[in-house]
Parts: C-alpha cells; sequence; structure tokens
C-alpha cells in the first residue's frame, strides 16, 4: 500500500511548531517570529515532499526555503529589508529559470490526460 503524502502535512507542520516553540522557550533567538520562519521553511518543505520534482515544485520550494532562511537573517538584522527584497527577486528569476529546463518534468495534474464522461 503506497502511503498518501497529504498525510504528511500535520506531523511536519506540528514539528515546525514545537521546533519554534521550543526554540523561544530556551532563550535561543527569542527574536525570531518562528511561527513566521517556521511556516515558510514547512511551506517550501512539503512543497517538495508531497508534489514531487517539477516545473511547479522546484520554483515553489526552494523559494520558500531561501524565503525562510532570509527571514531569520533580517530578523536577527544580519540583513536588511532593501538586501533581502532584490534577493528574493533574484532568485526567483533563477527558479523559473531552471523550471524552463527540459530536465524538469511538467507536473502530473498537467500533463493526466481529461476524464471521461
Amino acid at each position: 500500500m503506497k502511503a498518501d503524502k497529504s498525510t504528511l502535512v500535520v506531523p511536519l507542520s506540528l514539528i515546525s511548531i514545537g521546533t519554534g516553540w521550543l526554540l523561544t522557550a530556551m532563550g535561543i533567538a527569542p527574536q525570531i517570529d518562528w511561527v513566521w520562519t517556521l511556516g515558510l521553511l514547512s511551506t517550501g518543505l512539503l512543497t517538495l515532499a508531497i508534489g514531487g520534482f517539477n516545473k511547479v515544485t522546484v520554483v515553489i520550494g526552494p523559494f520558500f526555503l531561501l524565503t525562510s532562511c532570509l527571514s531569520v537573517l533580517r530578523q536577527t538584522e544580519q540583513l536588511a529589508w532593501n538586501v533581502e527584497v532584490p534577493v528574493l527577486v533574484i532568485a526567483l528569476g533563477i527558479l523559473l529559470l531552471i523550471a524552463r529546463s527540459p530536465l524538469v518534468p511538467l507536473p502530473s495534474w498537467l500533463t493526466a490526460p481529461p476524464p471521461e464522461e
């Protein structure tokens, strides 16, 4: 029996929330909004875990992972908004170029035959 990938959402979300909560409770970087940061990270990881590797997930997953990392740097005042936003724009452009590669497959929902009536 093949496991349904959508069942990953709740456990991975709980792990992310619990990790952020623990980091705040232990005083490790309490100035970071862990719900936001780990929410971005979870979105990126879940996109890749559930969606697999295709032209959509190759853009969305890494973009959210990068957004999460840059969010931590900004919240710890190691990176300014006026640097973070252009980096994200450049990264999105690079990811969109990568998605154009013939080596990256279309998502199955775009290639599936239409249902018969």
